[in-house]
């Protein structure tokens, strides 16, 4: 069974350079594969731009983080309002990104233009994305158009939005020729969904089948369970449920709030979790970064990969 986790929030005002250079080194030493974005405008200005001393150095280490496991997704450019490249600013009171990627009036050239300029600023900064993760939003005015969309039929994101994805893919504008993506996600029914694809090139929604029980966004120790995912001896959690299942993968979501090593009530819980795999699925269990999965995913047409690893 393939391991994997994708952790949303990653930057530096949420924890600094250091705090993501330990998450790296500890992920490179112990062979863990996984992802954790980089929101570029996160302090309301592209931080590939004059960037401060730490943005500078927290941009070192996500240069870096591929060679140490770890993919890197675009959660967008803000994680709130719409950003306006040629003046290096979050727009005044305009649609926040996550419910924007929902609009349907939205075309393809407009995801297309908008995607490539986040793509562009990682470029600037020694950034490579390899996907992409829907930055959610529960504000008021986000609450309630999310509710007239659905009363009107629109309940899943606009599918312009993941031809966009494909272009820019075919583009050779990210690192690889599959995207995955973190939408949709379920304890249950957990899977990948092919959303866009052309000859090598494909987008896929790959589904986590596993929550996050470091911490949340809260960084709220009530919200830590290490044996949530693997017990002490080994014998229950639900990656060994979705092992003994016979699922092809387990992939988890995080957050940096409480992942992080600088002040993270999960982090000791995610070491933890880490040397219980290592101690009782050792050989039943392989760790891959989403990217990786879908790729092989892509080339096989399936996951008649899995069996020969």
């Amino acid at each position: 069974m393939i391991l994997s986790f994708y952790c949303d929030d990653t930057s530096p005002g949420v924890a600094g350079a250091k705090a993501f250079e330990t998450f790296l080194d500890y992920c490179a030493k112990q062979g863990i594969r996984g992802e954790a974005s980089a929101i570029l405008g996160t302090g309301g200005h592209s931080m590939a731009r004059n960037p401060s001393a730490e943005e500078k150095a927290f941009l070192q280490q996500v240069a870096r983080a591929w060679e140490c496991g770890i993919d890197t997704h675009m959660e967008i450019m803000t994680h709130r309002g719409l950003f306006d490249f040629a003046a290096n600013r979050e727009k005044k009171d305009v649609v926040h990104e996550g419910l924007w990627l929902h609009e349907p009036a939205v075309t393809v050239q407009e995801y297309q233009r908008y995607f490539g300029d986040i793509l562009a600023e990682g470029q600037r900064g020694g950034v490579r994305f390899t996907g992409f993760t829907w930055p959610g939003c529960s504000c008021e005015a986000c609450t309630k158009r999310y509710a007239e969309l659905r009363a009107s039929g629109h309940r899943a994101p606009n599918p312009a939005m993941w031809q966009a994805l494909l272009n820019l893919a075919k583009e050779g504008k990210f690192r690889g020729r599959t995207v995955p993506c973190f939408f949709d996600s379920s304890e249950t029914e957990g899977t990948i969904h092919r959303k866009a694809s052309d000859g090598a090139y494909g987008v896929y929604d790959l589904m986590p089948n596993a929550g996050d029980h470091f911490g949340i966004w809260e960084n709220n120790p009530q919200r830590v369970d290490p044996d949530y995912y693997i017990t002490a001896d080994g014998k229950s959690g639900i990656l060994v449920r979705h092992l003994q299942a016979g699922a092809p993968y387990c992939i988890w979501y995080a957050h940096w709030q409480g992942l992080n090593p600088a002040r993270g009530v999960g982090w000791p819980a995610f070491t933890t979790v880490a040397e219980r795999i290592d101690k009782h699925l050792q050989g039943q269990v392989v760790w891959m970064r989403p990217s990786d999965i879908t790729d092989r995913y892509h080339a096989a047409n399936g996951w008649s990969f899995v069996g020969s690893m």
